[in-house]
């Protein structure tokens, strides 16, 4: 008998929050309060969601067109406030469910909820365990990877890095799952699966860092519903995931901060645009303001705001509920700086060697036909996607500011562009919306409303999902980007 503390069964029973430092029971459960106003984001007013899908009907054409749900659900509503974009993104998405390709139908959003595990995305996997079974899909797989055939179980590792650390992906991996034998992949169908992959991990951080709420239940009574702690703490009623804490924030808070906050930024922006036109930094120069900048990004830490631990401590309290990990295989397996201290320095991915436009686009497309097509028409809309305004200011040019982003969640991943001057991070990302981007980009599962709240203070909700909509978007072509360099390095 075990006196001296718990036995490792026991142990197993709870976990600690990783905002309050509480011990909670796995099994408990707990009565939650279920406003029936609720909206589709716990970060932006309803009000704001719902008047921009009134003002646009072209959302309800799109979701009649494209959602394979048929239904208008809280990513489509939140992603509205931007209707340009979301016709690419509903476009691309559906052609990868539902359009001919080389994987059949159930086996798409199998890996779908595969992809969405990796970062314990139980609104994703929800959504596909019944998109699964719609299609025919076997019940017994949702028990766990040890009932799915060994086919889609060897899909592991290349989920795995493709989720945490791209950067380790190399041509072994491809040649492993290609190699002959009854489980094989075909190349069609292993692009499509990587393609599958990088659009839900992508798609994970955009649900965390926009707040999406779960889908209403039709079945709860008396606006409560029973919801398991396993991912979830009574601190998170008083703290960051309710959105009516959002009054502690928002407009009553920190104006004349938020708004000399913006004043800076329109001056910087301004400054680097004439500095730019005045002299060229040199390559040399270039070089080593990117490997400054990667480095500096070892130390914008995920919710370093708010914990006094450093983020290695987080690493073994993040303890993943049985619902979620049945689906993922070493479920302790995360982001690691691509620039970590003292090890083995890893060749950075020089972005002109590889990019997508000239190698990613061509081949993508060649295996899996005319996808390539409406990825690339998604890139260049959210890239490009642009109304001229800061804030309460019109006619400002934000491109600068949209680069920056892009090529910071690169810049993470260990992507560099050698006519990309990446002193313009430092001078246009403030720490908190580093912060912000790091901890969405790379463990979107931390993401708080006190995060979301805490950079822009000034800006609309609808910018700030255009911050999300980037950060997605640069986040899956930087895994479509060493994914395919990794097929492209297999067939030569």
């Amino acid at each position: 008998m075990n006196r001296g503390g718990s036995s490792p069964s026991a142990a197993a029973n709870y976990l600690l929050c990783t905002n309050c430092r509480k011990v909670l029971r796995k099994d408990k459960r707990i009565r939650v309060s279920q406003p029936l106003t609720r909206g589709p984001s716990a970060f932006i007013p309803e009000k704001e969601v719902v008047q921009a899908n009134t003002l646009d009907e072209r959302t309800n054409v799109l979701v009649e067109e494209y959602s394979t749900s048929g239904r208008l659900d809280n990513i489509t509503q939140v992603m509205s406030l931007h209707t340009q974009y979301l016709e690419s993104f509903l476009r691309s998405q559906f052609y990868m469910l539902r359009m001919d390709g080389p994987l059949p139908l159930p086996h798409r959003h199998y890996i779908a909820i595969m992809a969405a595990a990796r970062h314990q995305c139980s609104y994703l996997i929800n959504m596909h365990v019944d998109e699964f079974l719609k299609t025919g899909g076997i019940a017994e797989w949702l028990n766990g990877l040890e009932y799915v055939p060994q086919r889609l179980k060897n899909l592991n590792e290349i989920n795995k890095l493709l989720a945490h650390r791209p950067w380790l992906i190399t041509k072994e991996h491809i040649q492993k799952l290609v190699k002959t034998g009854e489980n094989n992949w075909s190349l069609p169908e292993l692009v499509h699966a990587v393609v599958l992959l990088a659009h839900y991990h992508a798609l994970a951080s955009f649900v965390f860092g926009s707040g999406i709420n779960p889908e209403r239940d039709p079945e709860i009574s008396n606006g409560f519903r029973l919801i398991s702690v396993n991912n979830f703490c009574v601190c998170d009623l008083a703290n960051d995931n309710n959105i009516e804490n959002a009054s502690l924030t928002g407009n009553n808070f920190g104006i004349v901060d938020s708004l000399s906050e913006l004043e800076a930024l329109m001056d910087r922006m301004k400054r680097l645009r004439e500095e730019r036109e005045d002299e060229e930094a040199s390559q040399e120069e270039m070089t080593t303001r990117f490997e400054k900048e990667k480095k500096e990004s070892l130390f914008v830490v995920s919710g370093d705001t708010f914990h006094s631990f450093p983020h290695s401590d987080f690493e073994d309290d993040m303890i993943i509920t049985s619902d979620v990990s049945r689906y993922i295989e070493d479920p302790g397996f995360g982001y690691e700086d691509f620039a970590r201290r003292g090890e083995e320095h890893l060749p950075t991915f020089r972005a002109q060697d590889y990019t997508w436009e000239n190698h990613g686009f061509s081949l993508v497309n060649r295996l899996y036909s005319d996808i390539g097509h409406l990825l690339d028409e998604k890139f260049r809309m959210v890239y490009n996607l642009t109304y001229n305004t800061m804030a309460s200011h019109e006619d400002v040019d934000t491109t600068t500011l949209r680069r920056a982003l892009f090529n910071y969640v690169h810049c993470m991943f260990g992507i560099r562009y050698d006519d990309y001057d990446y002193g313009e991070v430092n001078q246009l990302l403030e720490r908190s919306l580093k912060v912000y981007i790091k901890t969405v980009t790379c463990y979107p599962e931390r993401t708080t409303k006190r995060m979301y709240d805490s950079y822009w203070r000034q800006f609309k909700h609808s910018e700030k999902v255009h911050v999300n909509l980037l950060l997605m978007e640069a986040r899956m072509q930087a895994e479509l980007l060493y994914a395919l360099r990794a097929i492209t390095r297999h067939l030569t």
